[in-house]
């Protein structure tokens, strides 16, 4: 009787892993897939999960960027339109990759969301901000060498 346990138990497991199985079930959950990717609505847990964020940095950075306006539901959860989580993910870029502060991510979208953005644009855009990050990268290590410079000093 256990050897047609044991025989029984390897196919009902390779039935559930197989690919087949599994689209068979998609239709099921396509529909409340369908629905959310139509409406472009992602909660805050969903927004945490793609940006590697906590929540409660979400909900800071919503007072301080008011260009990040997520709207609320009936029963009061956030609900990100899909600008809302570009903009996460820009702001994302400027405070932990490009090393600007809050004030001045802020004032970095104000500049350049606006209309006229293009038109100030230079014609090679991707030179233009290859030369700001080195630009900016060049002071970071400048003001990284006079902190230990300093750091020397007060030693003596």
């Amino acid at each position: 009787m256990n050897a047609s346990l044991y025989i029984n138990r390897p196919q009902t497991a390779t039935i559930a892993a197989s690919p087949f199985r599994q689209e068979r079930k998609m239709p099921s959950n396509g529909t409340a897939a369908q629905v959310a990717t139509e409406k472009k609505l992602y909660r805050i847990g969903e927004v945490s999960r793609l940006a590697d964020l906590k929540p409660f940095v979400l909900r800071y950075w919503e007072t301080e960027f008011p260009m990040l306006e997520p709207v609320k539901s009936s029963s009061g959860h956030r609900l990100y339109r899909q600008d809302d989580v570009d903009m996460v993910f820009r702001i994302k870029r400027l405070l932990y990759d490009e090393g600007f502060t809050i004030a001045g991510a802020r004032r970095h979208l104000r500049e350049h969301d606006g209309p006229a953005e293009n038109d100030s644009r230079s014609v090679n855009p991707a030179a233009e901000g290859a030369g700001q990050l080195l630009s900016r990268k060049m002071l970071l290590d400048l003001r990284d060498t006079l902190r230990a410079f300093l750091t020397l000093l007060e030693r003596r």
